[in-house]
C-alpha cells in the first residue's frame, strides 16, 4: 500500500511542478505590452506589429496599452511597478531608456536595475536635413560655413532634451560648431518650421522627413547612424561625410520588470528573433524608416548601457535638464 501511495504522491508532485514551469504554461492569459507614448508614434506602430505576431505565435492575446506622458516616464514607471510575471511588458525607445537617466535628476526608475532586457527591436536612423535653399550641399561645406559664421545659424528640434536635439548637440561637440537651438513642441512643428524657413536645419527620424527629402522640399546631408540607411542608401553617414567616429541613433527595445523568470525572458527573446527575421516585418519597419535590430537579452542590456553613457555626453554638452 505504502509504495503505491508514494508513487501516486510522487507523480502528483512532479506533474504539478511541470505544470508550473514558466515556459510550459506561459502565457496562459492576455499579455499587456505598454508603450509610453501616444498612439501612432513609431514605437507604438512597431509594438502593434510585433504584438500581432506574438498573438499568432503564442495563441494568447498580446495587446498594446499606450500610456504616454512626461517624456515616456509614466508608462515606463508603470511597468517597473508591475508584477515580474511576464504579463506586463514594455516596448520603449532611446528617450525614456537611454536619455532620461541623464536628463532627469529625479527619475522614478533605473533603466538597468528596474528592468530585464528581452531584446532590441529596431534602430531608427536620424537624418541631418536642411532647408532646400541653404547654401551648403554636403556636410563639409556645412561645417565650414557654420565655423565662418559663428552664431549665425540655428537648428530646430521637437523639444529640449529629445533625441533629435541631443543628436545635434553631439554633432556640435564633435565638430566644434556654434549654433542656436530652437525647440518646438514635437517633430511636426519643427519640420514645418524647416519648410517655412524659420530654422536652418535639424536632425529628424525617417518617417517625418523621408517624403520631403524624396520630393526635394528639403535636402539630406547625412545620417547619424554608423551605417547608411536602407531606405535612403545614397545619403552618407556623418562619420563618412566628415566627422569620423560620430554615432547617434534612435532605437527601441523590449523589456520586462526586473526579476522576471529567465525562462520567460528567453522564450520571448526566441520568438522576438523569429518575428524580426520575417521579411514582412522588415518591410513594415522600413516604411517607418526603421531597421530591425536582433540581439540576445545580454547583448540588449550591454547596448542600452553604452547608449546611456553616450547620451549622457550629449545631455552634458547641451546643458539640458528636466525636473
Amino acid at each position: 500500500m505504502f509504495p503505491k501511495l508514494t508513487i501516486i504522491i510522487g507523480f502528483f508532485i512532479s506533474t504539478t511542478l511541470f505544470a508550473q514551469t514558466p515556459t510550459r504554461v506561459y502565457p496562459n492569459q492576455p499579455v499587456k505590452v505598454v508603450v509610453p507614448f501616444p498612439v501612432g508614434q513609431t514605437t507604438d506602430i512597431i509594438a502593434r506589429s510585433l504584438s500581432q505576431e506574438f498573438t499568432e505565435i503564442f495563441g494568447q492575446s498580446f495587446f498594446v496599452d499606450d500610456r504616454g506622458g512626461a517624456a515616456g516616464i509614466i508608462g515606463t514607471e508603470f511597468v517597473k511597478n508591475s508584477p515580474p510575471d511576464g504579463y506586463t511588458l514594455l516596448m520603449a525607445s532611446s528617450g525614456p531608456l537611454g536619455i532620461n537617466p541623464s536628463l532627469y535628476s529625479k527619475l522614478p526608475y533605473d533603466t538597468l536595475n528596474d528592468f530585464t532586457a528581452i531584446g532590441m527591436l529596431a534602430t531608427v536612423p536620424q537624418f541631418l536635413v536642411l532647408r532646400k535653399d541653404f547654401p551648403a550641399n554636403n556636410l563639409k561645406e556645412l561645417i565650414s560655413l557654420i565655423k565662418q559664421n559663428k552664431g549665425k545659424y540655428n537648428f530646430g528640434s521637437g523639444g529640449n532634451g529629445l533625441t533629435n536635439h541631443l543628436t545635434m548637440e553631439l554633432l556640435k561637440l564633435s565638430a566644434g560648431l556654434d549654433m542656436t537651438h530652437v525647440p518646438y513642441k514635437g517633430s511636426a512643428a519643427s519640420t514645418t518650421a524647416l519648410l517655412g524657413g524659420e530654422i536652418d536645419m535639424l536632425f529628424e527620424s525617417g518617417p517625418a522627413v523621408m517624403p520631403l527629402i524624396k520630393d526635394g522640399k528639403i535636402k539630406a546631408l547625412a545620417v547619424g547612424s554608423q551605417t547608411r540607411s536602407l531606405t535612403l542608401p545614397d545619403v552618407p553617414t556623418v562619420a563618412e561625410a566628415g566627422v569620423p567616429g560620430f554615432k547617434a541613433v534612435a532605437w527601441a527595445a523590449f523589456l520586462a520588470p526586473s526579476n522576471t523568470p529567465k525562462p520567460i525572458v528567453e522564450k520571448l527573446n526566441t520568438e522576438l528573433k523569429n518575428a524580426l527575421s520575417k521579411p514582412a516585418i522588415k518591410e513594415r519597419f522600413a516604411t517607418l524608416g526603421a531597421e530591425t535590430f536582433i540581439t540576445s537579452p545580454e547583448q540588449a542590456r550591454e547596448f542600452i548601457k553604452k547608449e546611456i553613457e553616450n547620451w549622457s555626453v550629449a545631455v552634458k554638452a547641451s546643458g539640458a535638464k528636466a525636473e
